[in-house]
């Protein structure tokens, strides 16, 4: 039959997405909802594939049999998965899915954004993957909610955004983690740090010093955190506090505590702040937060003064000076009546380290810095810095290339390590290690 005057042609996409759609129509009409859950992969696949057999036929479309299976495959990913974003779901090598509209989806792989072939059919294919992804934990997203946080079942956090905040219609962010965690031979592998970084860090959480993590989005905090917190003693009870739970620490004493928004009525939210102060009463040796944004920093602050040393939390900034700036203002978003004088005396009190994290031009992470509080001079908390990464250039090939730089100060933590039988080699504090394209 030949198209009708002034119709739009018909391309390959959209004539796969028409067959996909005929599939699914007649699967959920042949079906109902409890057969389809009542059917195994198997059963549900062999369903699809006889289906698929009629309307090919019926249509008298030329298709091959990996094009049969294919359809069969992308079906069955309708039915029960994520649609068109399984594949990529599938593919480890991706960290990051960025889907900007219907038909355009980015992912980062290695470090790079790359552009890529996945599409949905529409807007309303793209808003229902979206609204099975939060109803799947309980959540909703809707125009008196239009942005939520959400995860999928193998930890990867989802951030969607939908109109009338978004003007190019549903949007999504996932966040992959791997379902290897990175271990502190392959983060040295991958010169993220140098040996004489980790055996300072590591030491310092053995002798629950309280560290900061800093750093932009993608700059590897989650990954640094959850490498920092393997030097926690199994004997030791942690409880972590997220709003999106994606950590995931090796100890068998974790409680892991996760933030709820509010319900359609507006009310029954519990706050990161909620679960902080609750935390306290949980007897806790040491608290995670994983991300501190806003009025908790207070109470994390006064739990890190209080007796629960150790803790350790991410924050987003620049440069370890500027993660200060920013938890003082945190704490002030929580009481506006102390004074700053006192703020930046707790902030000094209770923080002992900052580990600057940063993701650079070549897509790699690494430890940028790592600065010692050593109290507070005048209106300023008072630092000094212990390592560096000092970028010399890039390679041919496009790599970063530099060294990690001890600066030659001897932190004043270093009795407090002794204390707990940490003996470093003061040596670390002057190493050179280059860092060269591998």
């Amino acid at each position: 039959m030949s198209p009708r005057p002034g119709a739009r042609p018909t391309s390959g996409a959209d004539r796969w997405f028409e067959i996909k759609s005929q599939v699914h129509l007649k699967l959920l009409n042949t079906l109902s909802p409890e057969q389809l859950k009542s059917l195994n992969k198997e059963g549900i696949r062999a369903q699809i594939g006889i289906i698929v057999e009629r309307i090919v036929e019926d249509a008298g479309i030329p298709m091959t049999l990996a094009e049969r299976d294919r359809v069969t495959e992308e079906v069955q990913d309708e039915v029960f998965g994520l649609g068109p974003l399984e594949q990529l779901l599938k593919d480890n090598t991706i960290s990051d899915i960025m889907v900007n509209g219907f038909d355009n989806v980015y992912v980062e792989r290695a470090g790079r954004l790359v552009e890529t072939n996945v599409r949905f059919k529409d807007q309303a294919h793209l808003r229902m993957i979206i609204d099975r992804i939060v109803s799947n934990v309980g959540r909703r997203i809707d125009d008196s909610s239009p942005i939520v946080d959400a995860r999928l079942d193998d930890g990867s956090r989802v951030c969607a955004v939908i109109p009338p905040l978004s003007l190019i219609g549903p949007v999504m962010s996932i966040r992959r983690y791997g379902k290897k965690l990175l271990t502190t031979e392959e983060l040295l592998k991958n010169q993220t740090y140098s040996h004489g970084i980790l055996d300072f860090l590591s030491g310092c959480v053995e002798a629950r010093l309280n560290i900061v993590i800093a750093g932009g989005s993608g700059s590897g905090k989650t990954t640094m955190l959850n490498t920092l917190s393997r030097f926690i003693p199994e004997d030791e009870r942690v409880v972590t506090i997220e709003d999106t739970a994606e950590l995931q620490l090796q100890q068998p004493h974790v409680v892991r505590l996760e933030t709820r928004p509010s319900n359609i009525e507006g009310a029954g939210a519990v706050t990161a702040r909620d679960l902080v102060i609750n935390t306290l009463r949980m007897r806790p040796d040491r608290i995670i937060v994983g991300e501190s944004r806003g009025p908790e920093a207070l109470d994390m602050l006064q739990a890190m003064n209080t007796g629960h040393d150790g803790s350790m939390t991410t924050i987003h900034a620049n440069t370890p000076r500027d993660a200060f700036s920013r938890l003082e203002t945190m704490v002030m978003m929580a009481s506006q009546n102390v004074p700053d004088r006192v703020i930046r005396q707790q902030l000094a009190s209770a923080i002992h380290l900052v580990v600057q994290c940063s993701r650079l031009s070549d897509g790699t992470r690494k430890i940028t810095a790592i600065a010692e509080v050593v109290g507070v001079n005048g209106d300023q908390v008072e630092m000094q810095d212990l390592f560096e990464f000092e970028r010399a250039g890039i390679s041919p090939r496009g790599k970063v290339v530099g060294r990690f730089r001890g600066l030659g100060n001897q932190p004043r933590v270093l009795d407090r390590l002794k204390g707990y039988g940490i003996h470093l080699s003061r040596s670390i504090f002057d190493e050179v290690v280059e860092v060269q394209d591998k």
